[in-house]
């Protein structure tokens, strides 16, 4: 629901991967955002009406995506579609954070836009591990997208943890990313997605940058 620059982009990407797309918007215009090569359906109309969503074929849906300009729009769709049809799959896209925590707790996931943005700001602002790339909702542990060091070129991926006490989730090599096994060596341009708990993220930083310890 909603075929803003938002709602577009998500269509014809989930379009480009396969995937059969219905676009529900209140104004016919707004489908020229799509494109002359879209195939997907396109539905005029409130989407959080249920005749709507069912002409959008909602009953045969595997997900829905509400990321209208409103909030209280997104999530009566989102609702609706949760509670009346029954889709686990249900993505709203809200302003107020505020309000995304408490959606959250319902069980609907909530992508609050203000929020991921500044977080996306502060992470390439501030030092290297002051802000994670995610962190679970208890805050116990926390996911770190890091440049390795220099130091740590040739070492083995299972000694960088040990020294390290993180686990190392994928690699991003080349523009491709790794899963590392018990033979991998870090290379350089290398970038580590570090798991850690947030109690030791000083820890892993300070070993990372005191780089390998000689056998």
């Amino acid at each position: 629901m909603g075929c803003g620059r938002v709602g577009s982009t998500l269509a014809r990407a989930l379009e480009d991967r396969d995937h059969t797309v219905a676009v529900i918007d209140s104004d016919p215009a707004a489908f020229r955002r799509l494109g002359p090569d879209f195939n997907g359906q396109k539905v005029t109309g409130m989407g959080f009406d249920r005749g709507v969503l069912s002409k959008a074929g909602i009953e045969r849906a595997g997900a829905f995506a509400a990321v209208s300009s409103g909030d209280n729009s997104n999530i009566i769709a989102a609702r609706v579609a949760r509670e009346t049809f029954g889709l686990q799959q249900v993505v709203a896209r809200i302003y107020d954070p505020g309000r995304a925590e408490v959606f959250q707790r319902l069980g609907i996931t909530t992508v609050a836009t203000v929020r991921w943005t500044a977080d996306q700001v502060l992470r390439r602002l501030l030092p290297m591990g002051a802000e994670p790339s995610f962190r679970d909702p208890s805050g116990t542990i926390r996911l770190d997208q890091v440049p390795v060091p220099e130091a740590w070129v040739g070492t083995r991926t299972v000694h960088l943890q040990q020294q390290t006490g993180s686990r190392i989730a994928w690699i991003d090599r080349l523009g491709e990313g790794v899963l590392p096994t018990r033979e991998s060596v870090i290379q350089e341009g290398d970038v580590v997605h570090l798991v850690m708990r947030e109690e030791n993220a000083d820890r892993v930083y300070a070993a990372l940058q005191a780089g390998p310890e000689e056998d």
